[in-house]
């Protein structure tokens, strides 16, 4: 059983002794409170006797308290429906955290992709400029061989032409031996 708590307080210029559960400063905040509220009912009417102020007071703490208990209600009801779809919301958290799960998942299968083929890339652009300085060493082999063949060419076709040369002179040798023998038959004959 709780402990009844009596508290003194001046509503309307008069002294009241309150006897309740609740602390002293909440029972002397609700006294301010109406004392408040038939203050602010005599200073619209001056004529209103206390009785009159305190009962005009009193319907329009009854009309606050009755809007807040309709907005209570209608905040009840509210508050219902999130509560009522607690259980299929908390089932589709579960199922989007599966999803992000396999997302994630997958995401990282991706990353160690992209990091795979990044390495592979790299192995391939330094085999391509591996073989960017072959094709460059090889041109210039070939360049080179293109040049010897040149010169060789030149030089068959100079041997050619001295070639030619020498079987002129040679013909013209075998001609001249060919007519001395010739004479030389004919002398002797």
């Amino acid at each position: 059983m709780t402990k009844k708590i009596k508290t003194s307080v001046t509503i309307d210029g008069r002294n009241f002794t309150v006897v309740g559960e609740g602390s002293v400063e909440y029972v002397r905040e609700l006294a301010s409170f109406v004392d408040k509220k038939i203050k602010e009912m005599t200073s619209k009417n001056d004529k209103l006797s206390s009785s009159m102020a305190a009962t005009l007071a009193a319907l329009n703490i009854a009309h606050d308290l009755y809007k807040s208990n309709k907005e209570l209600d209608s905040l009840k009801v509210e508050a219902k429906k999130p509560l009522e779809n607690y259980d299929s919301i908390l089932e589709q958290l579960e199922k989007e955290r599966a999803k992000n799960d396999e997302l994630e998942i997958k995401c990282n299968a991706l990353k160690d992709e992209v990091i795979e083929s990044k390495k592979q890339n790299e192995l391939l652009m330094r085999e391509v400029e591996n073989y960017r300085k072959a094709l460059q060493i090889k041109e210039r082999e070939l360049m080179e061989n293109q040049t010897l063949i040149k010169k060789l060419q030149d030089k068959i076709y100079e041997n050619q032409v001295e070639l030619i040369e020498v079987k002129k002179e040679l013909e013209e040798v075998l001609k001249t031996i060919d007519e001395e023998k010739n004479l030389f038959n004919k002398e002797e004959v």
